[in-house]
């Protein structure tokens, strides 16, 4: 576990990727411009002696990305979000069956988010009752600018988008990851215009709406919709690489978010693997605001508000006992492969 002035932070990552965009896998050159435009953020945004070499970024594989999340990363459990590309990359870019892969194998690290495409109709809504299923979804993440055929992207608040909302209320899917961030290239800036997210969550309350990227560059559109939707938040992936070399661009983030949002409606996210933990953790932990931030927001980065948005939130969406997962983890698979059990053994004791 991760320790920050003496304390014990839990780490749920929730939001991290198991993908192919190896060149075998590339279909139309959108995918071969879209990992190239993750590779510039990649690089952009990671401290040199950080950053990975193109080759292994294309396809990581199971066995790194195990070893960069909990043996050197920091992170006590993440969660898969999809991303299927399915028209850019051969066997898509990132889906449920192949996060499974790892998620099957390490069920108690792992949560497994699926996804749907309002525009695959009836089809579509059969497959996402066959992913829950197969694999008991709490969650789904969804890519409102994918390319399918002639469409460049579909809206949130669409009729047919409400009809696959129906759908997760009625399969007890209660939490929606909805990408509301930077364009990646070729994909449409404004199909991932956070406006969409407002009527949605108004219409479904049963729903928690985690906008992916707080809906970067469109900040303030995200957190006047949350500030009246109360089933609105926020995931901190892309934005928390900022507190690297944006330190004062993330303050006012994060002092936008707890003034508008609070401390409760926030999630933790590295991306992995645009970015990996092992250097975005204690980053994100050391980050502080300015003293012009701290009187203009009126909100302070404390440890116990780290510790809430770095674990805690995501506990409380995913019904994650925290805890318990404490006393499971002494033991179990991952521990015993890094030699990791004494430290959750020790938090239990304190």
């Amino acid at each position: 576990m991760y320790t920050h002035d003496g304390e014990d932070v839990f780490v749920i990552d929730g939001h991290v990727h198991l993908w192919d965009a190896s060149e075998a896998n590339v279909a139309h050159e959108g995918g071969e411009q879209f990992i190239q435009c993750f590779y510039d953020y990649h690089t952009a945004f990671t401290p040199e002696e950080e950053q990975w070499d193109m080759e292994t970024y294309r396809k990581y594989g199971t066995e790194k990305m195990v070893d960069d999340l909990f043996r050197d990363g920091h992170v006590d459990m993440a969660i898969f979000q999809p991303t299927y590309l399915s028209d850019f990359y051969e066997e898509g870019f990132n889906t449920t069956e192949q996060n499974a892969e790892l998620a099957e194998e390490y069920p108690e690290r792992f949560v497994l988010n699926g996804s749907f495409d309002p525009r695959d109709g009836e089809e579509g809504l059969a497959y996402l009752e066959e992913l829950d299923e197969t694999y008991d979804l709490q969650g789904v993440k969804l890519y409102t600018a994918e390319w399918r055929g002639d469409s460049k992207g579909w809206r949130l608040d669409s009729e047919e988008s409400f009809e696959f909302l129906q759908k997760c209320v009625d399969l007890g899917i209660e939490n929606v990851h909805p990408h509301k961030g930077p364009t990646i290239r070729p994909l449409n800036k404004d199909a991932f215009d956070v406006g969409d997210v407002d009527d949605a969550a108004t219409s479904f309350p049963e729903l928690n709406f985690v906008v992916e990227h707080v809906g970067l560059p469109r900040l303030d559109d995200f957190c006047w919709i949350a500030a009246q939707e109360p089933n609105v938040y926020g995931g901190l992936a892309v934005a928390a690489p900022m507190a690297q070399n944006r330190p004062r661009k993330f303050g006012e983030i994060m002092g936008e978010l707890l003034y508008w949002l609070g401390e409760d409606r926030i999630l933790f996210g590295s991306d992995y693997a645009l970015w990996e933990p092992d250097w975005l953790v204690p980053t994100v932990m050391e980050a502080e605001l300015t003293p012009d931030q701290r009187d203009e927001y009126g909100v302070e980065l404390t440890t116990e508000v780290k510790k809430k948005f770095m674990g805690e939130n995501a506990a409380e969406l995913y019904d994650i006992d925290i805890e318990a997962k404490k006393a499971q983890f002494e033991d179990d698979a991952i521990s015993r492969e890094f030699d990791l059990g004494g430290q959750y053994a020790d938090s239990a004791a304190d």
